[in-house]
């Protein structure tokens, strides 16, 4: 993955923190997740959120008796799908998103990755349909939205250099944007962070390097979803992107923690800079 070309700090050293909202999540975040944003904000660390909706754009294609397929956890999404999948992204999840934002005090607006041509995407594969990757991400409209006292809220629709519609994986969305930002990136999502069960029991890998993700993903530990999920955020890992972190938002200030650098979910980072013991 490529974005924006090797640049200074971002403008006025502003402190980004990106954080990515699972669809299957998206539902039972508390209000306490939104006004932690607003602490975020307030502390001046510039939230930008990005969201996915994958369970949403399911529950709609079963109603509509549309068949869903997925390749390495990646929906194959045809031209006849696009339509459906934009208006579910940037059209329903994006706005309640912005709307709880507003509730709970903050100000956000709500935009994809074809606003401003913020993303420069191309196809994936042809197996995936009008599926695509990042390769170049504007950040000057998320930086005006901030300056601005607003939370940008991104939807990861994007286009092609033809106009025409791509879907984009939230987490590599976040990925992109993460890089951009020179921004950490906090993947929020409804389990405690990367486990192995052990006895029946969730045990929590508290950090995790790129080699050991690779080995989980061999054995079957990661699997499903949770492949593209964390391809993203070792893909993100850069001078720019220090770490990674893969939580659950209905915990009592997870954002908190996870911007503190607090014992919470699962932090991944380049193997250079951790010795992970498991």
């Amino acid at each position: 993955m490529t974005t924006s070309e090797s640049m200074p700090p971002t403008e006025h050293n502003r402190k980004y923190f990106v954080i990515k909202c699972g669809g299957s999540i998206l539902a039972q975040l508390p209000d306490e997740f939104y006004h932690d944003l607003m602490k975020l904000k307030s502390e001046g660390i510039d939230p930008v959120l990005v969201h996915g909706g994958g369970p949403e754009i399911s529950h709609l294609f079963q109603k509509l008796s549309i068949e869903t397929t997925f390749v390495d956890g990646l929906r194959v999404t045809t031209d006849q799908m696009i339509d459906t999948v934009e208006m579910v992204l940037s059209g329903k999840i994006n706005k309640q998103l912005v709307r709880k934002i507003h509730r709970a005090g903050g100000r956000a607006v709500g935009i994809s990755g074809v606003d401003g041509g913020m993303f420069r995407c191309k196809q994936t594969e042809q197996a995936l349909g009008r599926v695509g990757e990042v390769t170049y991400v504007d950040r000057s409209l998320i930086e005006q939205l901030s300056i601005s006292g607003y939370i940008p809220v991104i939807s990861p629709v994007s286009m092609d250099e033809n106009g025409q519609s791509l879907n984009i994986n939230g987490d590599e969305a976040a990925s992109a944007v993460a890089q951009s930002l020179h921004a950490e990136i906090c993947l929020v999502s409804d389990i405690p962070g990367i486990y192995k069960e052990i006895d029946g029991e969730k045990v929590v890998f508290e950090s995790l390097d790129d080699i050991k993700i690779g080995t989980l993903i061999e054995e079957g530990t990661i699997s499903g979803g949770m492949i593209p999920k964390v391809k993203g955020a070792v893909a993100a890992l850069s001078d720019q992107v220090p770490s990674v972190i893969i939580l659950d938002g209905r915990e009592q200030n997870a954002l908190l923690k996870a911007v503190a650098h607090k014992t919470i979910g699962t932090r991944i980072v380049r193997k250079e800079l951790i010795n992970v013991t498991n």
